[in-house]
């Protein structure tokens, strides 16, 4: 009897060893491989101060973009009336903070947009996002054309539990042709867990005819259907590129 219950004890000891239990997972996900982020910007513009928030900020936007690099800007047509959104590039923070102390000791750009263009505004909300390891920033194949901001916010985890699943509804939309992804961003700050997809396509209706061809491929239907799993609400956007803008 003794006998048996050390063995049992050995075979417990074996099973209950650290080598023989799974080992915990630290990572969240792939893992930021270099420090470049891109600030999303939105801006709220007053109703009745749009058209001329979007005239002086065509005509002194040249001020700003001496002091970091502007990716896009856009006017939201659908999904936010009265809304601007950019994009803005950074090496780093360090770099960010010094552009914004630049800003805030350049006279001619405090008093010739500043203070001009913060009085048409409602409200301004800004989000840290990262490109996700596996896109790259692209530019459309031609001017002209719309944007679409998809912005998607998943359940809490991270990476390591819906990364993938949103990899492949992305990859199953882009690899076919249904739209042309600019690229695929994540949160760093702002709601966590939220990561975003912006499109380009030559018009608004051949936007809703590629939708509409997406939603009859199998490979689509099924990628969807698993990437809502972990999704709790979206948001999409139909933007035009303003006149200054680099994508366009």
């Amino acid at each position: 009897m003794l006998k048996l219950r050390s063995s049992c004890l050995r075979s417990a000891a074996v099973l209950f060893s650290p080598a023989a239990q799974p080992r915990a997972r630290l990572s969240t996900g792939s893992q930021q491989q270099h420090s470049t982020f891109y600030e999303f910007r939105t801006y709220c513009i007053r109703p009745d101060q749009n058209a001329a928030f979007l005239k002086l900020t065509n005509e002194k936007i040249h001020l700003r973009t001496a002091h970091s690099e502007l990716i896009g800007y856009w006017s939201v047509e659908y999904g936010g009336l009265n809304q601007v959104f950019h994009i803005w590039k950074y090496d780093s923070y360090a770099k960010r903070a010094a552009v914004r102390a630049a800003l805030a000791q350049d006279p001619t750009w405090l008093s010739d947009y500043s203070s001009k263009a913060m009085p048409m505004l409602t409200s301004q909300y800004n989000q840290v996002t990262y490109l996700v390891p596996w896109s790259h920033l692209k530019k459309p194949p031609q001017e002209g054309g719309v944007y679409e901001l998809i912005t998607l916010q998943m359940r809490p985890g991270g990476p390591a539990v819906w990364g993938e699943a949103f990899h492949a509804a992305v990859s199953a939309r882009d690899a076919p042709g249904y739209g042309k992804l600019v690229g695929a961003f994540h949160n760093e700050f702002g709601p966590l867990n939220r990561v975003h997809s912006l499109w380009w396509f030559e018009s608004a209706d051949r936007r809703a005819e590629l939708r509409r061809k997406a939603h009859t491929d199998p490979r689509v239907v099924a990628a969807v259907r698993n990437s809502v799993n972990y999704l709790d609400h979206q948001e999409n956007k139909l933007m035009f590129p303003c006149s200054f803008s680099p994508l366009k």
